[in-house]
C-alpha cells in the first residue's frame, strides 16, 4: 500500500503550519462524517432534537473551511511552497470545498425529519434510506482515512466503490416511484425520501473527490475525468 508522509522542511514553523491544516481538515472530517450518520438516524428516528443538532454544526463546519482556508493563502504566501508541499495545500482547499458540501447535504437530509415528522411516520421505518447511507458513510470514512494517511492506493479503489452507491440510489428511486403510483397517498411521503437519497449520493460523489485530491497531491496527476482503467494505468501503473 502506498503512501506519502509529509517531508521535512529546513524551517521547524513550516512542518508545524502543515501539520497543522492537515489536522484541522481531519476535524472538520469528522464533524461532516458525523453529521451524515447523525442525519440519517434524525430521519430514521424521528428524532427532531438531533436533526437540529446537525442543522446547526453546519455552522462550526463552514467556520472551519474558512479558517482552513485563510491558512493554506498565507502558508502559500509566506513561504511559496513548490512541487508537493504545493500540491497538497491545493488539494486541502479543494477538499474542504467538498467537506463544506457533505456538510450541507447532511444538513438537507436532517431537514427532512421535520416534513416527514408531520406525515404519517407510524407507516415506515424508512428502510430505503438504510442501505444506501451505510455504503456513503463507509466510503466517506475511508476516503477521510485516505487523505489522512495519503494512501493513493486506497484512494484508487475507494472510487470504483461509487457505481455501487449510484446502483443502490436509482434502486431506491425506482422502488420510491413503484410506491407513488400505487397509491398516491406514499407522494409527499415518497418525494421527501428521493431528496434525501439525492443528498446521501451527493455525499458519495463528494468523498470520492476528496480521493481525487489524495492522488493530485501524491503524484501530481488530476484523475478528475478519467475512467477507471485510466485512473489505474497512471497512478498505479496497472
Amino acid at each position: 500500500m502506498e503512501k506519502q508522509h509529509i517531508g521535512k522542511h529546513i524551517s521547524h514553523q513550516f512542518n508545524e503550519d502543515i501539520e497543522s491544516i492537515r489536522n484541522k481538515v481531519l476535524v472538520m472530517g469528522g464533524l461532516v462524517e458525523q453529521q451524515t450518520i447523525d442525519a440519517v438516524e434524525a430521519v430514521t428516528q424521528g428524532n427532531i432534537e438531533l436533526a437540529e443538532q446537525v442543522v446547526q454544526s453546519d455552522k462550526t463546519v463552514n467556520a472551519l473551511e474558512q479558517e482552513i482556508d485563510e491558512d493554506c493563502l498565507l502558508i502559500i504566501a509566506k513561504r511559496q511552497p513548490a512541487a508537493f508541499d504545493l500540491r497538497l495545500l491545493i488539494g486541502v482547499s479543494k477538499t474542504i470545498t467538498d467537506l463544506e458540501r457533505i456538510g450541507d447535504q447532511a444538513a438537507r437530509i436532517a431537514g427532512m425529519a421535520f416534513k416527514l415528522e408531520e406525515s404519517n411516520r407510524g407507516a415506515s421505518d424508512y428502510s430505503e434510506l438504510k442501505h444506501l447511507s451505510v455504503l456513503v458513510r463507509n466510503i466517506l470514512h475511508d476516503a477521510l482515512d485516505a487523505f489522512a494517511r495519503l494512501d493513493i492506493e486506497s484512494s484508487v479503489e475507494i472510487l470504483t466503490r461509487d457505481k455501487e452507491i449510484d446502483q443502490e440510489y436509482v434502486s431506491v428511486f425506482r422502488q420510491l416511484t413503484l410506491s407513488m403510483m400505487e397509491d398516491n397517498r406514499n407522494i409527499k411521503r415518497a418525494l421527501n425520501i428521493m431528496i434525501a437519497i439525492r443528498s446521501l449520493e451527493r455525499i458519495g460523489d463528494h468523498a470520492c473527490n476528496v480521493c481525487d485530491y489524495v492522488i493530485y497531491a501524491v503524484k501530481g496527476e488530476d484523475v478528475r475525468h478519467m475512467e477507471q482503467d485510466e485512473i489505474k494505468r497512471a497512478v498505479l501503473g496497472k
